[in-house]
C-alpha cells in the first residue's frame, strides 16, 4: 500500500491509529454489528487492513503486528461476522459430490448464478469512466493476483498440491516476472492512465469489492477452510475465460490495445487450459483424497458466486443511475 488510508468508521480509524505505534495488545476493542457485514465500511476494510499485514503489510505499521494476539482475536471476530453473512446467505457446507463428479457438481453451481453479467456490459455497453472504474475495483485483487490461493499450497499433499502448483506457476508468470499476471494487470492500469501502485486506490474501492478480496484471504489463511479456498479457484478458473474475452472486447471497442488487454487476453487462453486441472485433478482430487471436504469445496464455489454476484450488481446499479460505483470517485478520467 503506497500511502496510509483513511478510516471508515470507529474501527478502522483506532486500528490505523494503533498500527502507526508499537507493538501492543489492543485492549478490549468491540467489533462493529452492521445489518449487513458484506456492505458495512469499516468492518471490510478493517478486515482488508489486518489482511494487509500478511501480504505486503501497511505504511508505518511494525512488522511485528501481524503475529500481535489481540489483533488475531479482533480479526477472528469480524471473520465470524463475514462468514456468518455469507452463511446466511448460501447456507452452511452441506451436500459433498463424489471426486468423479465434482467437476459437473461445480458446473451446476456456476450455470446456477443468476447474477447480471459484468463482462457482456463492459463489452458492449461500457463508456470509459465506467472502464476505469471497473479497473479500480479490480486492482483490489488484480495486482496480488494468486497469492490468497497460495496459501493452500502447504495446506495439500500429493496431486492436489501438484494440481495447484501447475495452476499456480502460470499465474506467477513461470518464471517469467514480466510474464506474472499482477504485472500484466499492471500494465493494463498504466496502457489507461490509472495509477499502477500497489494500494493506491483502496480509498476509492467500496466495501462490496473488499469483501471479494477478503473472502479469499479468510478461506486461504485458514487450514479448516482448505477445502473451500480449493473450490473458490477451481470455480474462478472454470467460469474466467469467457467473461476475460468480453473485457477484452470492450477494451478494444474503446479504443484500447496492446498492454491494455494483453492481461485479459492472457487469461483467455490461460484459464481455458487451467479449467480441467482446477475442477478434476484439484477440486476432484481433493475430494478424492479427503472426502470429508467434498461439501466445502462446493460451499468455497457458492461463496464466488455469490460476493461476486453482488460485486456486480452494484456496479451495474450505480451507472444506471449516473453515479460512480466507488466509493470515491476518481477524480478526472484518465488519459486515453
Amino acid at each position: 500500500m503506497v500511502e496510509r488510508p483513511d478510516p471508515r468508521g470507529q474501527l478502522s480509524e483506532l486500528l490505523l491509529a494503533q498500527l502507526d505505534d508499537e507493538v501492543r495488545p489492543l485492549g478490549q476493542v468491540a467489533p462493529p454489528q452492521p445489518s449487513d457485514p458484506l456492505a458495512d465500511e469499516d468492518l471490510q476494510f478493517s478486515l482488508y487492513l489486518m489482511y494487509e499485514l500478511h501480504y505486503r503489510g501497511l505504511p508505518g505499521a511494525h512488522p511485528d503486528w501481524e503475529w500481535e494476539p489481540s489483533l488475531l482475536a479482533l480479526r477472528r471476530k469480524l471473520e465470524g461476522l463475514l462468514l456468518d453473512a455469507l452463511t446466511d446467505d448460501i447456507g452452511p457446507p452441506a451436500d459433498g459430490a463424489a471426486p468423479e463428479e465434482m467437476d459437473l457438481a461445480l458446473r451446476a453451481i456456476a450455470d446456477g448464478d443468476d447474477g447480471p453479467s459484468l463482462s457482456r456490459y463492459v463489452e458492449r455497453e461500457a463508456t470509459v469512466p465506467e472502464l476505469l472504474e471497473f479497473l479500480v475495483h479490480r486492482s483490489a485483487y488484480q495486482l496480488k493476483e494468486a497469492d490468497p490461493h497460495s496459501w493452500a499450497l502447504p495446506r495439500l499433499s500429493g496431486p492436489p498440491k501438484a494440481a495447484l502448483v501447475e495452476i499456480q506457476a502460470d499465474e506467477y508468470g513461470g518464471g517469467r516476472p514480466e510474464r506474472i499476471h499482477a504485472e500484466l494487470f499492471a500494465r493494463t492500469l498504466r496502457a489507461v492512465g490509472l495509477d499502477a501502485r500497489y494500494g493506491a486506490y483502496v480509498d476509492h474501492i467500496p466495501a462490496i469489492t473488499l469483501a471479494t478480496v477478503n473472502l479469499m484471504s479468510v478461506l486461504g489463511l485458514h487450514r479448516r477452510w482448505r477445502g473451500a479456498i480449493v473450490g473458490h479457484l477451481a470455480l474462478f478458473e472454470m467460469t474466467s475465460s469467457l467473461p476475460n474475452g468480453r473485457y477484452s472486447s470492450g477494451l478494444r471497442r474503446l479504443g484500447f490495445s496492446g498492454d491494455a488487454t494483453a492481461f485479459f487476453d492472457e487469461h483467455v487462453e490461460a484459464d481455458a487450459v487451467h479449467e480441467n486441472i482446477a475442477a478434476v485433478d484439484l477440486a476432484g482430487g481433493l475430494a478424492r483424497q479427503e472426502p470429508e471436504l467434498a461439501a466445502d469445496i462446493l460451499w468455497g464455489a457458492r461463496a464466488l458466486i455469490a460476493v461476486e454476484s453482488r460485486w456486480a450488481r452494484s456496479l451495474l446499479d450505480a451507472w444506471s443511475e449516473g453515479r460512480s460505483s466507488l466509493r470515491v470517485p476518481l477524480a478526472e478520467p484518465a488519459p486515453v
